[in-house]
């Protein structure tokens, strides 16, 4: 028994040498610096190894007007990772014999279309068939408004069903609200207080809440960029509830990976459940393989802010993002962290500066279009810089990075201008040519 011990904690030592060893903490600073200094990036970072934090690394403004710069301790919204916590949340109650995944939501929601078809467990994996009320053309009018359960039912009875329940699946906010009442329903407490008492208290998280708290100071606000970073509205917490308004830093959110992945907020048994995929979905959670490497997590994004965990099991390393700002798309950022994570090699780009002068940005402009495509390409000039707008689409802000190549890095999108009047539209490895009319 001795030698069993000693040999289990040798080898662990040395799993966790190698990976410090492999693990170059100074060059992931380096890339996210380099995020933060082309007005890219502003967030945090953090990796955990072995159950133990080895890496967090926080760059840009927690405040820009109040020049905050943020730090450790500064708190982000992670919207649809709150799925996750609602998730677990759901299934204690299921150990604790106070709801069935079986059970149809006629109990709690009589005016649903198809309530009485729809299971809990439907609404978990997004296959009730209820739409979601953030596609409500609407919906950008009052979301800082805050909402009843009584007016969000209504809502989301209006918004109506896509498609009868369990015979296929499609993401929906609508699914987690309601989870979250029913939640609300059967513990007869706020939700609030269900997280706290569940999840929050007994993992000792310091800085996970649902919605804002008028004590803490380190809540960072939202931006999007165009020519500089631009002030969010908020979308009230009472709006997405357990779909997405609870607020967290990253080294929570790895804190709280690796206990829910250990088995220490919910039975093994409910863990199977929550990585079990249907039609791509698992209960509160996807598949984030990375290389060889099996993971599973959530992402998520309200207003300006963007976030995503993963857990590799098999691996014993969790890591987490969370921004408040983005210029850059995120899933370039998420490779490059686990790239560093497992010791892969990868690049700090360089993000050069080039100078175009008017008149020739002037001769890109117009409208670009291809007989096969269903939209058109309207390229336009603002003084010193182009945008792009595809038809029934914002216009997107292009930097340059080449004489004639241009990109809008936030959805990893390249514009090659060709000296025959002719455009290359590169995206998600998708090249295609248009002509300029």
């Amino acid at each position: 028994m001795k030698f069993s011990l000693l040999a289990t904690c040798f080898s662990l030592c040395i799993a966790t040498a190698t990976f410090s060893q492999s693990f170059d903490s100074k060059k992931l600073d380096r890339y996210l610096e380099t995020l933060e200094n082309h007005h890219k990036f502003m967030g945090s970072v953090a990796i955990s190894k072995n159950n133990e934090i080895i890496y967090t690394k926080t760059v840009g403004f927690q405040n820009i007007k109040d020049k905050t710069k943020a730090d450790n301790n500064t708190v982000y919204r992670i919207g649809s990772i709150s799925k996750t916590f609602t998730a677990v949340l759901v299934l204690k109650a299921v150990e604790q014999k106070k709801v069935s995944l079986n059970t149809t939501i006629d109990k709690f929601f009589p005016s649903i279309a198809n309530a009485k078809k729809i299971t809990v467990e439907n609404l978990l994996n997004h296959s009730s068939g209820i739409g979601s009320f953030t596609d409500n053309a609407d919906y950008i009018s009052w979301h800082t408004q805050p909402k009843s359960e009584k007016e969000m039912l209504e809502i989301i009875t209006k918004t109506g069903s896509d498609f009868e329940p369990d015979t296929k699946s499609a993401y929906s906010n609508s699914n987690y609200v309601l989870l979250s009442y029913i939640l609300e329903h059967i513990y007869k407490k706020k939700y609030s207080e269900i997280l706290t008492s569940y999840i929050i208290k007994p993992l000792q998280l310091k800085n996970t809440y649902f919605g804002h708290s008028l004590n803490n100071t380190h809540e960072a606000i939202s931006y999007t960029f165009s020519t500089d970073w631009d002030l969010q509205p908020n979308t009230d917490a009472s709006i997405p509830m357990g779909a997405g308004a609870i607020q967290s830093n990253t080294a929570d959110l790895v804190k709280f990976s690796d206990a829910l992945f250990n088995g220490k907020i919910i039975n093994k048994e409910s863990i199977v459940k929550m990585k079990t995929l249907k039609n791509d979905y698992g209960l509160g959670l996807f598949d984030y393989t990375f290389e060889n490497h099996a993971g599973i997590g959530h992402d998520g994004a309200i207003d300006g802010y963007k976030s995503i965990f993963t857990n590799f099991e098999n691996d014993k390393m969790s890591y987490a993002i969370t921004s408040n700002a983005t210029n850059y798309k995120l899933d370039l950022i998420t490779n490059i962290v686990k790239s560093a994570a497992f010791g892969n090699a990868y690049e700090i780009p360089e993000f050069k500066a080039i100078h175009i002068t008017p008149e020739e940005l002037e001769a890109y402009t117009g409208v670009y279009s291809d007989e096969g495509l269903p939209f058109k390409i309207t390229i336009a000039r603002q003084e010193n810089r182009i945008s792009a707008q595809a038809t029934g689409q914002a216009p997107l802000p292009l930097e340059a990075t080449d004489k004639n190549v241009f990109t809008f890095d936030k959805a990893g999108i390249q514009l090659t201008f060709k000296s025959d009047a002719k455009m290359i539209l590169k995206q998600s490895g998708r090249e295609i040519e248009l002509k300029k009319e």
